[in-house]
């Protein structure tokens, strides 16, 4: 492909997300075998977010929704009020098949595209509003716990109705998602929570409890967690309900809206507290198999949450190359001053290694929802390790985005202040970075998920078989070998000093295996005649394992800027002007 031209662009709106992406769409077609059909797809999603998502979530999001709990009589309605412009985003999703393609074969299809492929669409949303990707994501994650556990339920019937319409393709027929777990006295440690789940009798239960942190608070389909009586204490006593919006008889159900909170980002999706007093909740799957039934939505709103990293963070880029394209200083465009080159081309190169480790999560998902017991293993490594890295490195970059902007990225009326009063978020939803690398840990100790880690590690590295490649794959498999002791350190460690290394084991292993994925495909690049992946891997991972050294020879963004930060193609002789990782 040529270069990408982003001063043709004023600002990163009425554009194509996926096709002004390459990182996204070459990753992406590495796990594909449907590439072809995924291209055209995503290619329409692309425009259709770039050119009228867009502007309908800057719209939405300075009107942020509003809670109704009592009508002018003083009786519970608990309803949310939104801006039509987010209805609006609710309707093109949907009716686009951003869930239902997860579950379902869309038109024209035999199969459905599956998992990875609809969190790969929440990514190219996450570029307009990370704020209302939670909810499709939500709606997306409780969908497949229903499919997962509805049909082992005493009232499989009405959860099946309620799968059904949870990936409804019609508006008119949809409804939405969400998972109510934390209350205020636990947060985290969900085995603290309160919240009891009596029997009425007749197979449903009476939920009563307060949950104090509610996303997508009057989504219709709601999966909570609560105790019956005599369960034991901690996680192992929660069972999993649907705890609908409304009744059969189309009534509401026995709770109430106490408030929204008041948040510094992510406005567009209603996040409140919510008061259970004997709603009607009918039981998922096995009683008292509620935590790990509920493990199931939480691992994919892991990834999601990692996919919409790496849309806001694809934004925040886009927007700050535009930006150093047109503006001028000095006497010559901002892109143009080697400081700023090195700037871009190293957030590129960190941009890369987000989609490269989460994809691989995504797709390690999707195998083990299949069934895979060997893509489950890396499913637990890799997620926690996507989530964690990803989100944080969203906040740095949008907060960059900023900075590149200068005094007009922290007022409103530019997206990147939005961007980073969203990104801010991405760190704390689904767990914050310290239970995420506790997690990793029961990963590697329950699953054993170092063995399927290293070896995935060993694939990349193998198939980068390219000399041209050897002396980066040398440094990365010594980063792997030494990858290797560490896990094999801290799995002989006492449990403190396992814990106090968790969060570097983390950022360690996310290093690796990014490598490796880069290194990957930049031997699958090389044969196709492109050296751009080459170089973009020999950044990488001077980055991660090089010195921080200031060092004259390295003139990345000057000889190959063109290459990294706009996506020229690269002829493979230029490779002796690429940096080693020494």
């Amino acid at each position: 492909m040529s270069r990408l031209s982003y001063g043709d662009l004023d600002r990163g709106r009425h554009c194509n997300y996926w096709t002004w992406d390459p990182t996204l769409r070459r990753h992406a077609r590495r796990h594909r075998d449907d590439w072809a059909w995924v291209d055209d797809r995503l290619t329409e999603w692309g425009e259709l977010v770039g050119e009228e998502i867009a502007d309908n979530a800057d719209l939405a999001n300075r009107h942020a929704p509003e809670r109704h709990t009592y009508d002018r009589r003083g009786d519970v309605q608990n309803r949310v009020e939104y801006h039509p412009a987010q209805r609006e985003n609710d309707r093109l999703t949907y009716e686009f098949g951003v869930v239902a393609d997860a579950f379902d074969a869309p038109e024209n299809r035999d199969d459905a595209p599956g998992l990875a492929y609809s969190l790969l669409a929440q990514a190219v949303l996450a570029y307009t509003d990370i704020g209302f990707a939670c909810p499709v994501s939500m709606t997306a994650g409780a969908a497949l716990v229903l499919d997962n556990y509805g049909e082992d339920s005493v009232h499989a019937d009405v959860l099946a109705d309620y799968f059904d319409r949870l990936t409804a393709r019609e508006h008119d027929d949809h409804v939405e998602g969400a998972m109510f777990l934390t209350e205020k006295q636990g947060g985290s440690d969900v085995g603290r929570n309160e919240t009891t789940a009596v029997e009425a009798g007749d197979g449903t239960y009476r939920v009563s409890g307060e949950k104090w942190f509610c996303s997508n608070v009057d989504a219709e389909g709601t999966l909570v967690l609560a105790r019956r009586a005599g369960a034991p204490e901690g996680v192992d006593g929660l069972s999993l309900f649907l705890v609908p919006h409304t009744k059969p008889d189309g009534s509401l159900n026995d709770q109430t809206y106490r408030r929204l909170k008041d948040k510094l980002g992510t406005r567009s999706v209603p996040t409140g507290e919510v008061e259970l007093a004997g709603a009607t909740g009918y039981l998922v799957g096995e009683p008292e198999n509620g935590f790990r039934q509920m493990t199931t939505m939480l691992n994919f709103e892991r990834v999601a949450n990692a996919a919409g990293a790496v849309g806001v963070t694809g934004r925040a880029l886009l927007e700050a190359k535009i930006h150093a394209a047109n503006r001028e200083a000095f006497g010559r465009a901002l892109d143009e001053h080697p400081l700023m080159r090195r700037d871009l081309a190293e957030w590129t190169v960190r941009y890369e290694g987000m989609v490269a480790v989460t994809l691989a999560a995504a797709h390690a998902l999707d195998a083990a929802e299949s069934g895979d017991e060997d893509a489950y293993a890396l499913m637990r490594a890799l997620v926690p390790i996507a989530k964690y890295r990803t989100g944080r490195l969203s906040v740095d970059a949008t907060s960059y985005a900023m900075e590149i902007r200068g005094g007009d990225g922290y007022v409103a009326d530019y997206v990147t202040h939005r961007l980073l009063r969203d990104a801010q978020v991405l760190p704390i939803w689904e767990g914050p970075s310290n239970v995420l690398a506790l997690d990793l840990l029961r990963a590697l100790d329950r699953e054993n998920a170092a063995e399927p880690l290293l070896a995935r590690i060993d694939e990349h590295l193998d198939s980068a078989d390219d000399d041209r490649l050897a002396e980066t794959v040398e440094t990365v498999r010594e980063e792997r070998d030494g990858l290797r002791d560490a896990l094999f350190a801290l799995a002989g460690a006492d449990r403190e000093r396992a814990q106090h290394e968790a969060k570097a084991l983390a950022d360690y292993a996310y290093d690796v295996f990014a490598a490796s994925s880069l290194l990957a495909l930049a031997a699958d690049r090389l044969e196709a005649g492109d050296a751009r992946e080459a170089v973009v891997a020999e950044a990488f991972v001077a980055d991660a394992f090089g010195s921080d050294r200031p060092d004259p020879e390295n003139a990345l963004a000057l000889e190959h800027f063109d290459a990294i930060s706009r996506y020229a193609a690269l002829d493979p002789a230029e490779l002796g002007d690429a940096p080693t990782a020494d």
